[in-house]
Protein backbone atom coordinates (compact mmCIF):
# COMPACT_ATOMS: atom_id res chain seq x y z
CA UNK A 1 0.00 0.00 0.00
CA UNK A 2 1.49 3.40 -1.05
CA UNK A 3 2.44 5.81 1.95
CA UNK A 4 0.39 8.96 2.18
CA UNK A 5 3.47 10.98 2.19
CA UNK A 6 4.86 10.36 -1.05
CA UNK A 7 3.07 13.06 -3.09
CA UNK A 8 6.40 14.03 -4.42
CA UNK A 9 6.16 11.03 -6.58
CA UNK A 10 5.18 11.22 -10.33
CA UNK A 11 1.50 10.75 -10.43
CA UNK A 12 0.17 7.49 -11.90
CA UNK A 13 -1.37 7.91 -14.58
CA UNK A 14 -5.51 7.31 -14.45
CA UNK A 15 -7.06 4.19 -15.57
CA UNK A 16 -8.85 4.50 -19.24
CA UNK A 17 -12.43 5.06 -17.92
CA UNK A 18 -14.30 2.81 -20.50
CA UNK A 19 -11.84 -0.36 -19.51
CA UNK A 20 -13.05 0.18 -15.72
CA UNK A 21 -16.76 0.61 -16.95
CA UNK A 22 -16.67 -2.60 -18.98
CA UNK A 23 -14.86 -4.04 -15.79
CA UNK A 24 -18.03 -3.17 -13.68
CA UNK A 25 -20.46 -4.26 -16.45
CA UNK A 26 -18.76 -7.62 -16.42
CA UNK A 27 -18.82 -7.77 -12.42
CA UNK A 28 -22.52 -6.93 -12.26
CA UNK A 29 -23.47 -9.17 -15.02
CA UNK A 30 -21.42 -12.36 -12.92
CA UNK A 31 -23.13 -11.00 -9.46
CA UNK A 32 -26.53 -11.57 -11.19
CA UNK A 33 -25.44 -15.04 -12.29
CA UNK A 34 -24.36 -16.43 -8.83
CA UNK A 35 -27.42 -14.81 -7.34
CA UNK A 36 -29.51 -16.94 -9.83
CA UNK A 37 -27.05 -20.09 -8.57
CA UNK A 38 -28.33 -18.68 -5.25
CA UNK A 39 -31.78 -18.53 -5.50
CA UNK A 40 -32.28 -21.86 -7.61
CA UNK A 41 -30.34 -23.92 -5.40
CA UNK A 42 -32.55 -26.13 -2.46
CA UNK A 43 -29.86 -27.10 0.12
CA UNK A 44 -32.30 -29.53 2.61
CA UNK A 45 -30.31 -32.16 3.70
CA UNK A 46 -27.66 -32.02 1.93
CA UNK A 47 -23.90 -30.81 2.85
CA UNK A 48 -22.14 -31.22 -0.77
CA UNK A 49 -25.41 -28.65 -1.76
CA UNK A 50 -25.08 -26.49 1.52
CA UNK A 51 -20.80 -25.90 0.69
CA UNK A 52 -21.88 -25.02 -2.73
CA UNK A 53 -24.25 -22.49 -1.66
CA UNK A 54 -21.88 -21.25 0.63
CA UNK A 55 -18.84 -21.21 -2.31
CA UNK A 56 -21.64 -18.96 -4.04
CA UNK A 57 -22.23 -16.95 -1.19
CA UNK A 58 -18.95 -16.40 -0.35
CA UNK A 59 -18.56 -15.38 -4.05
CA UNK A 60 -21.36 -12.68 -3.54
CA UNK A 61 -19.35 -10.53 -1.04
CA UNK A 62 -16.47 -10.78 -2.94
CA UNK A 63 -17.75 -9.42 -6.28
CA UNK A 64 -19.82 -6.70 -4.12
CA UNK A 65 -16.38 -5.90 -3.08
CA UNK A 66 -15.09 -5.98 -6.24
CA UNK A 67 -17.92 -3.62 -7.51
CA UNK A 68 -17.39 -1.23 -4.97
CA UNK A 69 -13.51 -0.68 -5.59
CA UNK A 70 -14.05 -0.71 -9.15
CA UNK A 71 -16.52 2.16 -8.55
CA UNK A 72 -14.11 4.14 -6.82
CA UNK A 73 -11.39 3.38 -9.36
CA UNK A 74 -13.90 4.95 -11.96
CA UNK A 75 -15.36 7.59 -10.09
CA UNK A 76 -12.30 9.05 -8.01
CA UNK A 77 -12.05 12.05 -5.90
CA UNK A 78 -12.19 15.73 -7.09
CA UNK A 79 -8.64 16.90 -6.49
CA UNK A 80 -10.41 20.05 -5.18
CA UNK A 81 -11.36 18.04 -1.92
CA UNK A 82 -7.37 17.18 -1.26
CA UNK A 83 -6.04 19.14 1.25
CA UNK A 84 -3.00 21.03 0.52
CA UNK A 85 -0.92 18.46 2.65
CA UNK A 86 -1.31 15.72 0.53
CA UNK A 87 -2.58 13.28 2.98
CA UNK A 88 -6.45 11.60 2.09
CA UNK A 89 -8.68 9.57 4.31
CA UNK A 90 -10.00 6.96 1.48
CA UNK A 91 -13.78 8.36 1.79
CA UNK A 92 -13.43 11.34 2.98
CA UNK A 93 -10.90 14.34 2.29
CA UNK A 94 -8.68 15.32 5.58
CA UNK A 95 -10.09 18.36 6.30
CA UNK A 96 -13.91 17.08 8.36
CA UNK A 97 -15.45 19.96 7.39
CA UNK A 98 -15.97 18.73 3.87
CA UNK A 99 -17.23 15.14 3.51
CA UNK A 100 -17.09 13.55 0.10
CA UNK A 101 -20.35 11.36 -0.48
CA UNK A 102 -19.61 10.18 -3.41
CA UNK A 103 -16.64 8.49 -2.34
CA UNK A 104 -18.03 7.12 0.66
CA UNK A 105 -20.76 5.49 -1.43
CA UNK A 106 -18.29 3.90 -3.94
CA UNK A 107 -16.20 2.09 -1.25
CA UNK A 108 -19.12 1.07 0.71
CA UNK A 109 -17.63 -0.71 3.93
CA UNK A 110 -14.37 0.93 4.60
CA UNK A 111 -13.66 3.77 6.38
CA UNK A 112 -10.41 5.91 7.16
CA UNK A 113 -8.84 7.46 9.67
CA UNK A 114 -5.57 9.50 10.86
CA UNK A 115 -4.23 9.15 14.56
CA UNK A 116 -1.79 12.46 15.00
CA UNK A 117 0.94 11.46 17.73
CA UNK A 118 2.17 14.92 18.14
CA UNK A 119 -1.82 16.57 19.27
CA UNK A 120 -3.36 13.43 20.24
CA UNK A 121 -5.76 14.12 17.88
CA UNK A 122 -7.77 11.97 15.17
CA UNK A 123 -9.88 12.31 12.31
CA UNK A 124 -12.15 9.68 10.90
CA UNK A 125 -14.36 9.23 7.83
CA UNK A 126 -18.17 8.84 7.86
CA UNK A 127 -18.10 5.31 7.24
CA UNK A 128 -15.65 4.56 9.81
CA UNK A 129 -18.34 6.09 12.22
CA UNK A 130 -20.92 3.58 11.40
CA UNK A 131 -18.24 0.89 10.89
CA UNK A 132 -18.03 1.42 14.92
CA UNK A 133 -21.99 2.58 15.27
CA UNK A 134 -21.05 5.31 16.51
CA UNK A 135 -22.32 9.51 15.48
CA UNK A 136 -19.53 12.29 14.39
CA UNK A 137 -20.38 14.38 17.26
CA UNK A 138 -19.42 11.34 19.32
CA UNK A 139 -15.94 12.11 18.03
CA UNK A 140 -13.05 9.63 16.96
CA UNK A 141 -11.76 7.10 19.41
CA UNK A 142 -8.04 7.93 20.21
CA UNK A 143 -5.56 5.35 20.12
CA UNK A 144 -6.09 4.92 23.57
CA UNK A 145 -9.59 4.71 23.73
CA UNK A 146 -9.82 2.08 20.54
CA UNK A 147 -8.69 -1.10 22.30
CA UNK A 148 -11.68 -0.76 25.21
CA UNK A 149 -13.94 -1.37 21.87
CA UNK A 150 -12.11 -5.18 20.90
CA UNK A 151 -12.51 -7.98 22.58
CA UNK A 152 -10.18 -8.85 25.46
CA UNK A 153 -8.38 -11.41 23.23
CA UNK A 154 -7.91 -9.42 20.23
CA UNK A 155 -6.80 -6.43 22.23
CA UNK A 156 -3.35 -7.60 22.26
CA UNK A 157 -3.11 -7.57 18.37
CA UNK A 158 -3.95 -4.44 18.01
CA UNK A 159 -1.69 -3.19 20.49
CA UNK A 160 1.36 -5.44 18.93
CA UNK A 161 -0.22 -3.70 15.41
CA UNK A 162 -0.05 -0.17 16.70
CA UNK A 163 3.44 -0.47 18.50
CA UNK A 164 5.33 -1.91 15.60
CA UNK A 165 3.87 0.93 12.98
CA UNK A 166 4.70 3.80 15.28
CA UNK A 167 7.83 2.61 17.34
CA UNK A 168 9.49 0.42 14.19
CA UNK A 169 8.10 2.11 11.23
CA UNK A 170 6.16 -1.22 10.24
CA UNK A 171 2.95 -1.79 8.16
CA UNK A 172 -0.05 -2.53 9.67
CA UNK A 173 -2.41 -5.35 8.23
CA UNK A 174 -4.54 -7.34 10.94
CA UNK A 175 -7.68 -8.12 11.95
CA UNK A 176 -10.13 -7.51 15.34
CA UNK A 177 -13.45 -7.84 16.39
CA UNK A 178 -15.28 -4.86 17.72
CA UNK A 179 -18.36 -4.93 20.50
CA UNK A 180 -20.42 -1.56 19.39
CA UNK A 181 -22.52 0.38 21.55
CA UNK A 182 -25.76 -1.87 20.76
CA UNK A 183 -23.72 -4.95 21.78
CA UNK A 184 -23.30 -6.11 18.26
CA UNK A 185 -19.74 -7.37 17.22
CA UNK A 186 -18.24 -6.98 13.68
CA UNK A 187 -14.86 -8.07 12.35
CA UNK A 188 -12.48 -5.24 11.25
CA UNK A 189 -9.46 -5.51 8.74
CA UNK A 190 -6.97 -2.57 9.64
CA UNK A 191 -4.26 -1.67 7.41
CA UNK A 192 -1.94 1.36 7.61
CA UNK A 193 1.31 2.75 7.48
CA UNK A 194 3.50 5.38 9.57
CA UNK A 195 3.24 9.12 8.50
CA UNK A 196 6.26 10.68 9.01
CA UNK A 197 7.92 14.23 9.23
CA UNK A 198 10.32 16.33 7.90
CA UNK A 199 13.16 14.89 9.78
CA UNK A 200 11.91 11.42 9.95
CA UNK A 201 10.04 10.91 13.21
CA UNK A 202 6.71 9.34 12.97
CA UNK A 203 3.98 12.23 13.27
CA UNK A 204 1.05 10.14 12.81
CA UNK A 205 -0.83 6.74 11.62
CA UNK A 206 -2.64 6.63 8.75
CA UNK A 207 -5.01 3.33 8.37
CA UNK A 208 -8.13 2.27 6.36
CA UNK A 209 -10.18 -0.04 8.17
CA UNK A 210 -13.00 -2.24 6.37
CA UNK A 211 -16.04 -4.18 7.68
CA UNK A 212 -15.28 -7.73 6.61
CA UNK A 213 -17.91 -9.33 9.49
CA UNK A 214 -20.14 -10.87 6.26
CA UNK A 215 -16.86 -11.76 4.11
CA UNK A 216 -16.00 -13.98 7.20
CA UNK A 217 -18.87 -15.62 8.23
CA UNK A 218 -19.22 -16.36 4.32
CA UNK A 219 -16.02 -17.88 5.03
CA UNK A 220 -16.92 -19.41 8.52
CA UNK A 221 -19.90 -21.27 6.78
CA UNK A 222 -18.09 -22.17 3.74
CA UNK A 223 -15.48 -23.71 5.72
CA UNK A 224 -18.04 -25.33 8.57
CA UNK A 225 -19.78 -26.95 5.23
CA UNK A 226 -16.64 -28.31 3.44
CA UNK A 227 -15.57 -29.90 6.57
CA UNK A 228 -18.84 -31.21 6.94
CA UNK A 229 -18.76 -32.33 3.42
CA UNK A 230 -15.82 -33.86 4.32
CA UNK A 231 -16.79 -35.70 7.19
CA UNK A 232 -19.53 -37.25 5.57
CA UNK A 233 -17.27 -38.26 2.64
CA UNK A 234 -15.25 -39.78 5.26
CA UNK A 235 -18.10 -42.09 6.43
CA UNK A 236 -19.09 -43.02 2.73
CA UNK A 237 -15.67 -44.41 2.38
CA UNK A 238 -15.47 -46.09 5.75
CA UNK A 239 -19.14 -47.36 4.67
CA UNK A 240 -18.20 -48.98 2.06
CA UNK A 241 -15.02 -50.09 2.84
CA UNK A 242 -17.11 -52.39 5.35
CA UNK A 243 -20.00 -53.14 3.12
CA UNK A 244 -17.02 -54.58 0.42
CA UNK A 245 -15.01 -56.39 3.31
CA UNK A 246 -18.64 -58.02 4.33
CA UNK A 247 -19.41 -58.89 0.78
CA UNK A 248 -15.93 -60.17 0.02
CA UNK A 249 -16.16 -62.44 3.05
CA UNK A 250 -19.72 -63.93 2.39
CA UNK A 251 -19.86 -64.35 -1.33
CA UNK A 252 -17.73 -67.42 -2.72
CA UNK A 253 -14.51 -67.29 -2.53
CA UNK A 254 -13.64 -68.85 -5.90
CA UNK A 255 -13.38 -66.47 -8.87
CA UNK A 256 -12.93 -67.59 -12.20
CA UNK A 257 -14.04 -70.86 -13.54
CA UNK A 258 -15.53 -73.70 -10.85
CA UNK A 259 -16.22 -77.28 -11.59
CA UNK A 260 -18.54 -79.76 -9.21
CA UNK A 261 -17.76 -83.58 -9.77
CA UNK A 262 -20.62 -86.57 -8.92
CA UNK A 263 -19.04 -88.36 -6.32
CA UNK A 264 -15.33 -88.36 -7.01
CA UNK A 265 -16.24 -89.61 -10.46
CA UNK A 266 -16.90 -87.04 -13.73
CA UNK A 267 -17.64 -83.45 -13.82
CA UNK A 268 -21.06 -82.60 -13.97
CA UNK A 269 -20.79 -78.80 -14.18
CA UNK A 270 -18.66 -75.88 -15.57
CA UNK A 271 -19.63 -73.06 -13.17
CA UNK A 272 -18.19 -68.90 -13.31
CA UNK A 273 -19.80 -66.00 -11.80
CA UNK A 274 -19.15 -62.11 -11.55
CA UNK A 275 -20.27 -59.19 -9.61
CA UNK A 276 -20.85 -55.89 -11.84
CA UNK A 277 -20.78 -52.81 -9.58
CA UNK A 278 -22.92 -50.36 -9.81
CA UNK A 279 -21.28 -47.22 -12.23
CA UNK A 280 -23.62 -44.45 -10.55
CA UNK A 281 -23.55 -45.34 -7.04
CA UNK A 282 -20.65 -45.21 -4.46
CA UNK A 283 -22.31 -47.99 -1.73
CA UNK A 284 -22.14 -52.04 -2.17
CA UNK A 285 -25.41 -53.34 -3.35
CA UNK A 286 -26.77 -56.27 -1.65
CA UNK A 287 -26.38 -58.54 -4.62
CA UNK A 288 -24.87 -61.92 -4.20
CA UNK A 289 -24.93 -65.33 -5.98
CA UNK A 290 -23.98 -68.56 -5.05
CA UNK A 291 -23.24 -72.25 -6.00
CA UNK A 292 -22.30 -75.23 -3.85
CA UNK A 293 -22.26 -78.99 -3.84
CA UNK A 294 -24.93 -80.51 -1.12
CA UNK A 295 -24.33 -83.48 1.10
CA UNK A 296 -26.42 -85.47 -1.22
CA UNK A 297 -24.58 -84.69 -4.51
CA UNK A 298 -26.73 -82.25 -5.87
CA UNK A 299 -25.80 -78.74 -6.20
CA UNK A 300 -27.76 -75.58 -5.73
CA UNK A 301 -27.39 -72.36 -7.73
CA UNK A 302 -28.80 -69.25 -6.40
CA UNK A 303 -28.47 -65.35 -7.33
CA UNK A 304 -30.27 -62.90 -4.97
CA UNK A 305 -30.82 -58.90 -4.27
CA UNK A 306 -31.50 -57.20 -1.33
CA UNK A 307 -32.74 -53.82 -1.63
CA UNK A 308 -30.26 -50.70 -0.56
CA UNK A 309 -26.90 -49.84 -0.18
CA UNK A 310 -23.87 -49.91 1.90
CA UNK A 311 -23.50 -52.00 5.41
CA UNK A 312 -27.12 -52.44 6.01
CA UNK A 313 -27.56 -54.24 2.33
CA UNK A 314 -24.54 -56.07 2.73
CA UNK A 315 -25.43 -57.77 6.54
CA UNK A 316 -28.77 -58.44 5.41
CA UNK A 317 -27.56 -59.74 2.24
CA UNK A 318 -25.09 -62.01 4.65
CA UNK A 319 -27.77 -62.91 6.88
CA UNK A 320 -30.27 -64.65 4.09
CA UNK A 321 -27.21 -66.36 2.46
CA UNK A 322 -26.35 -67.81 5.21
CA UNK A 323 -29.40 -69.08 5.86
CA UNK A 324 -29.81 -70.20 2.23
CA UNK A 325 -27.07 -72.24 2.42
CA UNK A 326 -28.02 -73.99 5.75
CA UNK A 327 -31.74 -75.17 4.60
CA UNK A 328 -30.28 -75.94 1.31
CA UNK A 329 -27.75 -78.24 3.18
CA UNK A 330 -30.37 -79.55 5.60
CA UNK A 331 -32.37 -80.66 2.43
CA UNK A 332 -34.74 -78.15 1.90
CA UNK A 333 -35.97 -78.18 -1.57
CA UNK A 334 -36.25 -74.05 -3.67
CA UNK A 335 -39.59 -74.09 -2.90
CA UNK A 336 -40.50 -74.54 1.11
CA UNK A 337 -36.50 -72.84 1.34
CA UNK A 338 -38.16 -69.22 0.11
CA UNK A 339 -40.64 -69.62 2.52
CA UNK A 340 -39.03 -69.68 5.11
CA UNK A 341 -36.54 -67.13 3.98
CA UNK A 342 -39.30 -65.01 3.56
CA UNK A 343 -40.42 -65.63 7.27
CA UNK A 344 -36.63 -64.63 8.42
CA UNK A 345 -36.60 -61.22 6.01
CA UNK A 346 -40.65 -60.58 7.44
CA UNK A 347 -39.43 -60.65 11.32
CA UNK A 348 -36.04 -58.96 10.66
CA UNK A 349 -35.44 -55.76 12.79
CA UNK A 350 -34.50 -53.95 9.80
CA UNK A 351 -37.47 -54.49 7.66
CA UNK A 352 -36.37 -54.92 3.80
CA UNK A 353 -37.45 -56.70 0.50
CA UNK A 354 -35.40 -58.91 -1.54
CA UNK A 355 -35.42 -60.86 -4.87
CA UNK A 356 -33.80 -64.36 -5.11
CA UNK A 357 -33.80 -66.81 -7.30
CA UNK A 358 -32.93 -70.99 -5.95
CA UNK A 359 -32.20 -73.87 -7.96
CA UNK A 360 -31.42 -77.69 -6.97
CA UNK A 361 -29.36 -79.14 -9.85
CA UNK A 362 -29.84 -83.08 -9.41
CA UNK A 363 -26.55 -84.02 -11.44
CA UNK A 364 -28.01 -87.80 -11.65
CA UNK A 365 -30.89 -87.08 -13.88
CA UNK A 366 -29.91 -83.53 -14.90
CA UNK A 367 -33.20 -81.97 -13.42
CA UNK A 368 -33.71 -78.72 -12.63
CA UNK A 369 -35.58 -77.49 -9.45
CA UNK A 370 -36.11 -73.79 -8.51
CA UNK A 371 -38.04 -71.27 -7.11
CA UNK A 372 -38.01 -67.60 -7.29
CA UNK A 373 -39.16 -64.83 -5.43
CA UNK A 374 -40.10 -61.91 -7.21
CA UNK A 375 -36.61 -62.42 -9.84
CA UNK A 376 -35.87 -62.45 -13.19
CA UNK A 377 -36.00 -66.46 -14.37
CA UNK A 378 -32.92 -68.68 -15.08
CA UNK A 379 -31.94 -68.23 -19.09
CA UNK A 380 -31.38 -71.78 -20.45
CA UNK A 381 -29.63 -71.17 -23.86
CA UNK A 382 -29.51 -74.72 -25.97
CA UNK A 383 -28.28 -75.17 -30.09
CA UNK A 384 -27.41 -71.72 -30.48
CA UNK A 385 -31.35 -70.38 -28.90
CA UNK A 386 -31.68 -69.03 -25.45
CA UNK A 387 -35.21 -69.03 -23.70
CA UNK A 388 -36.69 -68.06 -20.23
CA UNK A 389 -38.24 -70.07 -18.62
CA UNK A 390 -41.42 -70.11 -17.47
CA UNK A 391 -41.54 -68.84 -13.51
CA UNK A 392 -43.49 -70.46 -10.78
CA UNK A 393 -45.41 -68.18 -8.47
CA UNK A 394 -43.94 -65.99 -5.99
CA UNK A 395 -43.45 -62.99 -4.45
CA UNK A 396 -40.80 -60.47 -2.84
CA UNK A 397 -38.84 -61.84 -0.11
CA UNK A 398 -40.23 -59.97 2.98
CA UNK A 399 -43.31 -58.39 0.82
CA UNK A 400 -46.20 -60.47 3.30
CA UNK A 401 -45.95 -62.47 6.26
CA UNK A 402 -47.13 -66.51 5.32
CA UNK A 403 -46.13 -66.11 1.71
CA UNK A 404 -46.09 -69.55 -0.14
CA UNK A 405 -44.21 -70.08 -2.92
CA UNK A 406 -44.26 -72.94 -5.81
CA UNK A 407 -41.60 -75.03 -7.50
CA UNK A 408 -40.96 -75.66 -11.43
CA UNK A 409 -38.86 -78.09 -12.75
CA UNK A 410 -36.84 -78.12 -16.04
CA UNK A 411 -35.27 -81.26 -18.14
CA UNK A 412 -31.43 -80.28 -18.87
CA UNK A 413 -29.06 -82.03 -21.20
CA UNK A 414 -25.83 -81.87 -21.86
CA UNK A 415 -24.13 -78.67 -23.16
CA UNK A 416 -26.96 -76.52 -22.15
CA UNK A 417 -25.98 -73.23 -20.66
CA UNK A 418 -27.94 -71.92 -17.74
CA UNK A 419 -27.94 -68.14 -17.03
CA UNK A 420 -28.82 -67.02 -13.74
CA UNK A 421 -28.49 -62.98 -13.06
CA UNK A 422 -29.83 -60.40 -11.08
CA UNK A 423 -32.33 -57.54 -12.46
CA UNK A 424 -29.67 -54.44 -11.95
CA UNK A 425 -27.56 -56.00 -14.63
CA UNK A 426 -28.81 -53.21 -17.40
CA UNK A 427 -31.55 -49.83 -16.48
CA UNK A 428 -35.01 -50.74 -17.41
CA UNK A 429 -37.02 -48.90 -19.63
CA UNK A 430 -40.28 -49.31 -21.88
CA UNK A 431 -40.17 -49.84 -25.43
CA UNK A 432 -43.09 -49.08 -27.34
CA UNK A 433 -44.38 -50.62 -30.63
CA UNK A 434 -45.46 -47.68 -32.43
CA UNK A 435 -47.51 -49.83 -35.24
CA UNK A 436 -49.65 -52.10 -32.66
CA UNK A 437 -49.24 -49.08 -29.56
CA UNK A 438 -48.05 -51.86 -26.64
CA UNK A 439 -45.42 -51.15 -24.38
CA UNK A 440 -42.37 -53.97 -24.19
CA UNK A 441 -40.41 -54.23 -20.88
CA UNK A 442 -36.86 -54.45 -21.95
CA UNK A 443 -33.69 -55.01 -19.68
CA UNK A 444 -30.81 -57.45 -19.11
CA UNK A 445 -32.14 -60.76 -19.89
CA UNK A 446 -33.51 -59.40 -23.40
CA UNK A 447 -30.07 -58.26 -23.98
CA UNK A 448 -28.61 -61.75 -22.37
CA UNK A 449 -30.91 -63.64 -24.97
CA UNK A 450 -29.63 -61.84 -28.34
CA UNK A 451 -25.96 -63.16 -26.75
CA UNK A 452 -27.25 -66.60 -27.94
CA UNK A 453 -24.87 -66.73 -30.83
CA UNK A 454 -21.73 -65.60 -28.54
CA UNK A 455 -22.38 -68.04 -25.73
CA UNK A 456 -22.72 -70.65 -28.57
CA UNK A 457 -19.07 -70.18 -29.98
CA UNK A 458 -17.60 -69.64 -26.25
CA UNK A 459 -15.55 -73.06 -24.95
CA UNK A 460 -16.40 -72.26 -20.78
CA UNK A 461 -18.28 -70.95 -18.43
CA UNK A 462 -15.89 -68.61 -18.23
CA UNK A 463 -15.08 -67.24 -21.67
CA UNK A 464 -19.47 -66.60 -21.43
CA UNK A 465 -18.94 -64.53 -18.29
CA UNK A 466 -16.65 -62.51 -19.80
CA UNK A 467 -18.64 -61.90 -22.77
CA UNK A 468 -21.26 -61.01 -19.76
CA UNK A 469 -18.90 -58.16 -18.04
CA UNK A 470 -17.80 -57.21 -21.92
CA UNK A 471 -21.93 -56.14 -22.86
CA UNK A 472 -23.11 -54.95 -19.34
CA UNK A 473 -20.23 -53.09 -18.02
CA UNK A 474 -21.20 -49.72 -19.36
CA UNK A 475 -21.25 -46.26 -17.34
CA UNK A 476 -25.63 -46.28 -17.81
CA UNK A 477 -25.48 -49.28 -15.17
CA UNK A 478 -27.68 -47.65 -12.62
CA UNK A 479 -27.39 -50.94 -9.96
CA UNK A 480 -25.27 -53.29 -8.41
CA UNK A 481 -25.46 -56.66 -10.53
CA UNK A 482 -24.73 -60.57 -10.22
CA UNK A 483 -24.14 -63.48 -13.02
CA UNK A 484 -23.83 -66.88 -12.67
CA UNK A 485 -23.40 -69.43 -15.93
CA UNK A 486 -23.53 -73.06 -15.58
CA UNK A 487 -22.45 -75.20 -18.12
CA UNK A 488 -23.69 -78.38 -18.15
CA UNK A 489 -21.56 -81.57 -19.19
Amino acid sequence: MPSPTHADHAAAQPPDPGTVDALISQARQLRTRVDAVLRDSDTAGDPQLRWQRALCDLAVHQLDDLGTHLGQLRDGLDPADLPPDGLLLLDVPLQPSRPDAAAVGALGRAGSAQWDLLTDGALWSDELYRIFGRSPEDGPLTLDELPSWLFAEDQAVLTEMVTGCLVDGRPIDGEFRIVRADGSVRTVHMVGEPVLGADGGTESMWAVLRDVSDLRRSQRTLRETRESLQRQRQIAQTERRMAVELQEAVLPPWRGAQRFPLDGGPTTMDLAAHYLPSATSALIGGDWYDAMQLPDGASLLTVGDLTGHGVAATSGMAMLLGALRGMAVAGLQPGPLMGWLNELLDTSPQPALGSALCCRYEPATRVLHWSQAGHPAPLLFRNGTGRSLDPPDGVLLGATSGAQYTQAREQLAPGDLLVLHTDGLAPRRVLVDTSTGTAEAAAGGNRLLAMAPLFAAARTAQDCVRLVAEEFGTPDREDDACVLIARIL
